[in-house]
């Protein structure tokens, strides 16, 4: 008896399965408790995948800032190293270029006369306002001497004047003052009519920025504009040495001899190299 209601129910379980896959099979739509059942489980959803969307959207930006953080830091460093690369070659260029523009003016002077110019490093400049000399790295053991000229490339700087065995003191011409003890004029002329024009250069004014040119004969044909370099005379600065440019002219004040003011050629304002001028023949005199 047990055995046949067990086999009954087995039955009854397998007909009740197929009754309702066959009805399934045959339904277009779902009854309402199906719908409702979907529908719940559907809003139920939704509610767990939009907080695990937001999550997993968080830890994708997270990871997108890291990748922009390192990509930002990676352009900081090649901006950095650009800008530097670019510093050095500014800095090699015009250091080239600046050379290039010494050796051309040393082989134009050698040609012209016969000079040796030694290149110095000025490494310091005097704060004294009554006292403003400048300091250069070579000496008496690369030999320099007192009352050596001094030049740069766009003109006169001034005179050594004491030496140690390392370092040297120049005297620059803006500090010419017919009152200084240490005092010492600079015969000038112009340049192309040496033998027409002379003056003495006596005094710097530290007002106008400009040296005064005294004893200009009353003949002489010096007009503005005109360049004006060392005559040689007096045995102390070497002939052809540029000084600047005429800037005005004027009646001397006795009437008989003319003054004019110089516009110099060289900038004091960041002197680095200098040249210090070896006249052999004034070498030779002083002998």
């Amino acid at each position: 008896m047990r055995n046949k209601r067990v086999f009954m129910l087995m039955i009854g379980l397998i007909l009740f399965i197929a009754i309702i896959g066959f009805s399934l099979s045959d339904r277009k739509e779902l009854t309402w408790p199906e719908k409702v059942l979907r529908d719940t489980s559907g809003y139920v959803q939704q509610w767990f995948y939009k907080p695990a969307g937001y999550i997993a959207g968080f830890f994708e930006d997270i990871r997108e800032l890291n990748e922009l953080y390192e990509e930002n830091e990676q352009l900081r460093l090649t901006a950095a190293a650009y800008a530097r690369d670019k510093a050095n070659y500014n800095f090699i260029k015009n250091e080239n270029e600046r050379l290039k523009e010494e050796l051309n003016f040393t082989e134009q002077q050698k040609k012209m006369f016969d000079y040796n110019y030694l290149i110095a490093h000025v490494i310091s400049v005097s704060n004294d306002a009554n006292n403003r000399t400048m300091s250069i790295n070579l000496g008496s053991k690369n030999g320099i001497k007192p009352n050596m000229a001094v030049t740069t490339v766009d003109g006169l700087v001034g005179l050594v004047s004491s030496v140690t065995p390392f370092t040297s003191t120049i005297m620059p011409i803006t500090e010419l003052n017919e009152s200084s003890p240490t005092f010492n004029s600079i015969a000038v002329t112009i340049e192309g009519r040496e033998d027409e024009s002379f003056g003495i250069l006596s005094s710097y004014n530290k007002d106008t920025g400009r040296l005064v040119m005294t004893k200009i004969a009353e003949n002489d044909k010096m007009v503005i504009g005109d360049t004006v370099i060392t005559s040689g005379l007096g045995g102390v600065y070497p002939r052809g040495i540029r000084v600047g440019t005429v800037e005005t002219k004027q009646v001397g004040d006795f009437g008989l001899t003319y003054t004019a003011t110089i516009k110099l050629a060289t900038s004091f304002d960041h002197l680095t190299e200098v040249f210090v001028v070896q006249d052999p023949q004034m070498e030779e005199q002083a002998k």
